[in-house]
């Protein structure tokens, strides 16, 4: 993904939603985070995203630029339209989050640690990968993931299974590549 790719993604998503504020939660929002993101973070061809003021719009626009849409097919890239629980990240997520313009557009991003916690809970194989990266690169530092992963609700998630997940992907992080 390129951060012209994303560009293109708000835009359109904008013009299919009818709304300028987007928050993206995906991997992607590297792009607007990070000034030279490496490029083993850049392999996603989705951006995660849900207008800020009217999150039920998001079913809008993945099926007009979602995946296998015709823009997908056009361009190689799409929109996940996600909702605000798709992201589960500490509840005051957003007095850490930046605002990043495009024309008219406004991205909403979690802070990378914020957007990193939501990797860690989801868990998934690339998620990993993702996280790992963050770590090698010196990113993300484990213990701000394992605060902000104490700020979660204990309740609905594991937390100590979700410290020692960060742990592992930190000691993998360290290993020298072969």
């Amino acid at each position: 993904m390129k951060l012209e790719e994303l560009q293109h993604v708000l835009r359109a998503s904008a013009a299919i939603a009818e709304e300028n504020s987007f928050v993206v939660v995906g991997s992607q929002a590297v792009l607007l985070l990070l000034e030279q993101p490496p490029e083993a973070l850049l392999v996603s061809r989705e951006i995660d995203l849900y207008p800020a003021l009217h999150p039920e719009r998001a079913d809008l626009i993945d099926g007009a630029i979602g995946m296998h849409s015709s823009f997908h097919e056009t361009f190689g890239y799409f929109a996940d339209g996600v909702g605000p629980e798709t992201a589960v990240m500490p509840a005051d997520w957003m007095t850490r989050a930046s605002l990043h313009y495009i024309g008219d557009v406004t991205a909403i991003c979690p802070d990378l640690h914020d957007l990193v916690v939501s990797k860690c809970v989801a868990g998934r194989e690339k998620d990993a990968d993702f996280v790992r990266e963050l770590l090698k690169h010196q990113l993300v530092s484990a213990t701000t993931l394992a605060e902000r992963i104490a700020m979660l609700d204990a309740s609905k998630y594991p937390l100590p299974t979700l410290v020692a997940w960060v742990e592992r992907r930190k000691l993998e992080s360290e290993r020298p590549t072969p």
